[in-house]
């Protein structure tokens, strides 16, 4: 017997990359974003990013795990050069790495990825000291500055809503 279900899923929750928009150097130049999937509630995003030769993120700390793939290209961490992840490589970060990501300048291609990050980046300066945070309810933020400065198309990603936590006391 199948089990009950609390909810009726009987639409697919999905987007066609290929229709999507790409948010052009939205978080340093040379990173375009896709977003797929921004969960605020649970700290989950999932996104498609390309990166250009010779970006050079700051180094952060994963409060949680990271699932990262490689599609094209080339990159490394600056802590890690003799392992450079390349098209087809697939990589595990569990919570509590620190490190720096990096493309080479002479990349010939852009490299293109697909990450899936649980919780957030802490990034730090060169100094290392406190920069900034990402996560995915700033990159919902950052996506939807962007797209009202430059005036582009809306977004297009799977969320959840977000819950009104106060409506579920039971009394």
């Amino acid at each position: 017997m199948l089990p009950v279900t609390v909810q009726d899923n009987d639409t697919l929750l999905t987007i066609n990359s290929n229709d999507a928009p790409v948010y052009k150097d939205i978080l340093v130049p040379g990173l375009d974003v896709q977003p797929l999937y921004l969960d605020p509630t649970k700290g989950i995003w999932a996104l498609r990013v390309f990166f250009h030769p010779g970006v050079k993120l700051p180094t952060h700390y994963h409060t949680g795990t990271v699932h990262f793939w490689t599609l094209s290209g080339r990159w490394n961490y600056v802590e890690h050069p003799d392992q450079p992840q390349t098209a087809g490589s697939y990589l595990f970060e569990p919570g509590g790495s620190i490190h720096t990501f990096n493309v080479p300048e002479d990349n010939k291609e852009v490299t293109e990825t697909v990450m899936i990050i649980e919780g957030a980046n802490v990034n730090f300066d060169e100094n290392g000291e406190y920069h900034s945070i990402l996560d995915a309810s700033s990159i919902m933020a950052m996506i939807e500055a962007c797209i009202q400065e430059r005036g582009l198309d809306p977004s297009m990603y799977i969320t959840t809503p977000m819950a009104n936590h106060a409506d579920k006391i039971s009394r």
